[in-house]
């Protein structure tokens, strides 16, 4: 069973990149399921019903969020209306949404997908990710609750998630990274069987400072105040990972996924 995830969706330029790009990748990887990050989808910050069902038009299966959740009017309906858009399981209760969902292949497969939101460098008050994923391998079995279970970890820093990968290591699929735009190189299958990326990068514009141009945000960098960030324009990166899940729904490969803009391509 193979599982594409895509890391954060910046703007239209990362929805077409989506259009353009996914329908090839599903073909040719023969992929069951795919999830993307979609808390920037709309024009960089937040999601709408537009910018959501041109990412499930585009081939996405589960749509996970972050710390842009409810940016855009409107949100808690949309996570009302749409079962297979998850925010952080790790808001407060009572919170609008849900965290974590199974969405069932038409082979009968059945993949479990868990958005979490880190707390080290992030400004809002959420519960613990880490007494979460405790409570939550403790509660969950791969391949007797789900067959599969990847996991979106929302976070800034790179200690954390590891350490978090590492509580979910023999537990889940995949255990992969959002957030900080960038796609790192420890792309890895980690000793428990979990595959783990620090993080899945963006789909977006990479000649831009994570998504927005730099004629907006370099003047906050040369003087003091606050000015209007604008996202990038131009043609966009597909960036992901695709992993490879057995029959035990541990990941038996892992490789990063990366098509068209800027970046060096992985797939033809």
């Amino acid at each position: 069973m193979n599982i594409l995830f895509l890391g954060d969706i910046f703007g239209s330029p990362g929805r077409e990149a989506l259009a353009k790009h996914l329908p090839h990748i599903i073909e040719k990887h023969g992929i069951s399921c795919v999830i993307a990050n979609g808390e920037n989808s709309a024009n960089g910050r937040g999601i709408t019903l537009e910018t959501a069902n041109d990412i499930f038009k585009a081939g996405a299966h589960v749509i996970t969020l972050g710390d842009h959740t409810f940016d855009q009017k409107g949100a808690e309906e949309l996570l009302v209306l749409k079962d297979k858009i998850i925010r952080p399981a790790n808001y407060q209760q009572g919170t609008a949404g849900r965290g974590f969902v199974i969405h069932t292949t038409p082979a009968g497969q059945r993949i479990g997908v868990l958005n979490l939101q880190g707390r080290v460098f992030m400004s809002q008050q959420i519960d613990c990710p880490f007494q979460y994923a405790k409570r939550f391998v403790e509660e969950h079995e791969l391949t007797k609750d789900y067959d599969a279970l990847v996991v979106d970890f929302h976070a800034e820093a790179t200690a954390e998630k590891v350490c978090l990968a590492h509580v979910f290591d023999g537990h889940a699929t995949l255990v992969v990274g959002t957030h900080t735009h960038i796609p790192t190189a420890d792309t890895r299958v980690l000793p428990g069987g979990t595959a783990y990326q620090t993080d899945a990068g963006m789909c977006g514009i990479y000649n831009s400072s994570i998504g927005l141009s730099f004629e907006s945000v370099l003047p906050n960098y040369y003087t003091r105040g606050r000015r209007a960030f604008q996202p990038a324009t131009g043609e966009a990166s597909l960036s992901g990972v695709l992993v490879s899940a057995n029959a035990k729904g541990l990941a038996q490969s892992v490789k990063p996924i990366r098509a068209g803009g800027d970046l060096t391509p992985t797939v033809g």
